[in-house]
């Protein structure tokens, strides 16, 4: 079961190892901060929600909109430009 490779195919596996790019994760630094700022805009949703803002009620209610109506959008362009995404 000695099969060998002709030069040109190990060319062409050089060349599909040399042109993928190696994926890399990003690192993120959560300074204090930034762990403040999220931990007080969690807290504050949760204040009004049991409060029954009626200002959290609007935000509820404008974020269901927005879904909807992207989802509405996707679905309507999602075939236009699918061909363009596979590039």
């Amino acid at each position: 079961m000695d099969e060998e490779l002709t030069q040109e195919e190990i060319n062409n596996l050089l060349t599909e190892l040399l042109t993928e790019a190696p994926k890399r994760t990003s690192r993120t630094r959560t300074t204090r901060n930034t762990k403040i700022k999220r931990a007080t805009g969690q807290m504050a949703s949760a204040a009004a929600r049991k409060r029954n803002d009626p200002l959290y009620k609007r935000m509820i209610h404008y974020r269901e909109l927005y879904y909807k109506y992207r989802a509405a959008v996707h679905k309507k362009y999602s075939p236009r430009v699918r061909s363009r995404a596979r590039r």
